[in-house]
């Protein structure tokens, strides 16, 4: 499963989020997700974007612009969602306190129910397709996250994260990279992961698959031996991290910026060597191999593990 959050963050851009974040427009080149599309669709696999409404609030309508062309170019759009970043008057006119801002941090059912329903229900208002699939931003979630997407009609969970849980951004996550099911019924879809063995009185670090590549988790350059590499035999399931801006470098400023087209010539060369061996899905494609049993959860886990109690 090949999943991009989609988003233009006020921190990665000093204007025009939208066009150079999401769109990758720049003066000396694009690569942004039509590239992205593009790549995927010479090799018949469709990504998974989850949108983020909230970064980009001031940009209300160029991101249901973003919506209206992914959906329309056949991609699979579900819901991201940093509310942290929201303006205090968003929460005041929908009768919310501002705070807690973090996913991870909050208490209440309602809150996060508020959040996944407002923001699915916007996405689903231009692509009138129901939203199958929630990513907390930054993998930042609890148990009220899981509950919320349950009473909104969510069957998937793309949240388990142990790398985010060792940075604490969440409280709970398991240590798998197959999907497993929550107690109330949601299904969790893990980023996939490897656990590095740590230096001698250090702690283990977790590495996510993700473009590009990370200097923790390097992809084998042959073939045959990519997956294996990774984990030490070959993965019946696995899903990649990626990011709108994944095909920029981060400038001087810290801000995204083009700089040249190695980045979409090495996706495009990753998606070769994938698409050899592997079939790549959206979302449905998951609900329908789970409803088979093609998919199977590998165990249940009782939501209140990952209850917030600070």
């Amino acid at each position: 499963m090949l999943t991009v959050d989609t988003e233009a963050l006020p921190r990665r851009a000093p204007h025009d989020h939208v066009n150079r974040l999401i769109w990758g427009v720049f003066d000396q080149g694009t690569a942004g997700v039509r590239e992205m599309c593009s790549i995927g669709d010479d090799f018949n696999a469709k990504h998974i974007f989850f949108v983020d409404l909230c970064g980009a609030y001031s940009y209300r309508d160029e991101m249901r612009e973003v919506v209206r062309w992914l959906d329309l170019a056949g991609q699979d759009v579900q819901l991201h969602a940093h509310p942290e970043v929201l303006p205090d008057e968003f929460w005041v006119s929908n009768g919310l306190d501002p705070r807690p801002g973090l996913m991870d941090e909050y208490k209440e059912d309602a809150r996060a129910e508020f959040v996944i329903r407002h923001f699915a229900g916007s996405i689903s208002e231009v692509t009138s397709k129901r939203i199958n699939a929630f990513r907390a931003g930054s993998f930042r979630w609890n148990a009220c996250s899981i509950r919320a997407l349950r009473a909104a009609g969510i069957p998937l969970s793309f949240n388990n994260s142990m790398r985010a849980y060792h940075a604490g951004h969440c409280v709970y996550s398991e240590a798998t990279n197959l999907p497993f099911a929550w107690s109330n019924g949601v299904i969790e879809v893990p980023l996939t992961e490897h656990c590095i063995p740590p230096l001698p009185g250090g702690r283990p670090f977790w590495a996510s698959l993700t473009y590009p590549e990370s200097p923790y988790f390097p992809f084998a350059v042959r073939r045959e031996s990519f997956f294996s590499k990774i984990f030490g035999r070959v993965a019946d399931f696995s899903v990649f991290l990626l990011h709108s801006w994944s095909f920029l470098c981060w400038d001087e400023s810290g801000y995204a910026a083009y700089m040249d087209d190695r980045r979409m010539d090495g996706y495009r060369k990753l998606l070769g060597r994938v698409t050899k061996d592997y079939d790549v899905i959206t979302t449905n494609e998951f609900i329908d191999l789970h409803a088979r049993g093609r998919i199977e959860a590998s165990h249940t886990v009782n939501v209140e593990q990952a209850e917030f109690l600070g």
